[in-house]
């Protein structure tokens, strides 16, 4: 998917669970509009393992796709080839979002962090394994924000956080969060980047 020069969003491919947002389960070989709501642009799009979430120009949150595990963020586990809106909590926006396996995160505009979706690994990083189909807030360090984030198709996360920190959460059989273990972690391990190091990533 892309996000065009002219704020629009389209996408191409394989959309068996209607991850292309057009409206149909065809897969496509060219770009193909996603059917975003009347009057709105994109900012921005990630796509998951079959499902896809932009944030539009008023901030808010659509998702689309597969959404089995709760992962369109709109409350239900129903599939959808069209964008649904993302039950953002109460007078929160987002600024960026990260899609997964069958999760998906955002940075809101207050720099909380929320997740929604798949938590068999913990990946919602809310203390919990129990999976949510509305965004569930990440237990960050105290008085932390975030800054960044980046989720990946293996059921883990990360994020840069406002001290320029590394936390990872959720699958880490092969040591991803970046700990020094390999034990599964439902909240945000601080990645031991060594002494005097800081983390400069950005969302990709």
């Amino acid at each position: 998917c892309a996000v065009l020069d002219d704020a629009s969003l389209y996408c191409w491919g394989y959309n068996t669970n209607g991850q292309l947002g057009d409206g149909t389960t065809t897969q496509r070989n060219t770009p193909v509009a996603v059917s975003l709501p009347s009057g709105r642009t994109a900012l921005a799009v990630a796509g998951g393992a079959t499902h896809t979430c932009a944030v539009l120009d008023n901030l808010s949150s659509y998702c689309w796709g597969q959404g089995g595990s709760g992962q369109l963020g709109d409350g239900t586990t129903t599939s959808s080839s069209t964008p649904v809106a993302v039950n953002l909590p109460s007078g929160r926006t987002a600024t960026s979002v990260a899609t997964g396996f069958a999760h998906t995160c955002a940075i809101l505009d207050d720099a909380s962090l929320y997740c929604w979706g798949h938590n068999g690994y913990g990946e919602l990083g809310d203390g919990t394994t129990t999976y949510s189909s509305t965004p569930v807030a990440v237990i960050l360090p105290s008085g932390r924000t975030a800054t960044s984030l980046s989720s990946t198709r293996s059921l883990h996360i990360c994020s840069v956080l406002d001290d320029s920190s590394a936390y990872c959460w959720g699958n880490n059989g092969n040591g991803q969060l970046g700990d020094g273990s390999t034990t599964n972690s439902n909240t945000p391990q601080s990645v031991a980047l060594g002494t005097g190091l800081a983390c400069t990533i950005d969302d990709e």
